[in-house]
């Protein structure tokens, strides 16, 4: 066969995946709950202390469709997993995709699911990133949000798709919509991460540009 032909027949096979991709979310109705991972809302499990000083910790919250969420903190550096015990979320890939700057999880998250399901199959976190380069009047580092789209069971949690929060003022909408055509069909860890919607500072911290 040709191999123009060829790589044609495989970009239209991939673009017409997509689009009954999205067909089908665009048949589904979907709801949103928001459930809270703030540490009054949660119970804590571990703590490590040197001194009076708390150098790690991990809570688990209570979340949508039996599930729970695992916010482990390590040095000022948080990361988010789910799973149906904290056992379970500890062991998914998610758990292990950590930042290197000081970062964390802001209280409440959503969770995406089919309207009437037992179980939602995304979640919707707004993740915070302390900016060295850029620092407010005391000389402290801005936050820089970004919401985060994880898919949830069956198969691995992992993160799917990031939003600029400042660069996008329909973040909330596009996360959204990211979430409901991607994170099911997504495959942990083979599938690239998506950034959708334009690039802020906050994707630029996150995926600098050769």
């Amino acid at each position: 066969m040709d191999t123009r032909i060829g790589f044609c027949f495989a970009a239209t096979t991939m673009l017409l995946v997509l689009a009954d991709t999205a067909a089908a979310a665009a048949a589904e109705e979907f709801e949103s709950r928001t459930t809270s991972i703030a540490e009054k809302a949660c119970k804590t499990v571990s703590r490590l202390r040197v001194g009076v000083s708390q150098l790690a910790s991990a809570r688990v919250c209570p979340g949508r469709g039996g599930y729970v969420v695992l916010v482990s903190e390590d040095d000022l550096r948080e990361v988010l997993s789910v799973g149906k015990t904290a056992a379970a979320a500890s062991k998914e890939p998610a758990a292990t995709q950590s930042f290197g700057a000081f970062n964390g999880y802001e209280d409440k998250v959503e969770w995406r699911s089919v309207k009437a399901a037992r179980a939602p199959f995304a979640l919707i976190a707004n993740w915070y990133l302390d900016d060295q380069e850029n620092l407010d009047k005391s000389e402290r580092p801005i936050a820089q949000h970004m919401l985060v789209v994880f898919r949830l069971p069956p198969g691995p949690v992992c993160k799917v798709a990031v939003v600029d929060l400042k660069a996008n003022p329909d973040a909330q909408a596009l996360a959204r919509k990211a979430a409901d055509e991607i994170a099911r069909g997504f495959k942990c860890p083979t599938d690239k991460l998506a950034i959708v919607g334009q690039r802020g500072r906050t994707t630029e911290m996150l995926f600098p540009k050769p």
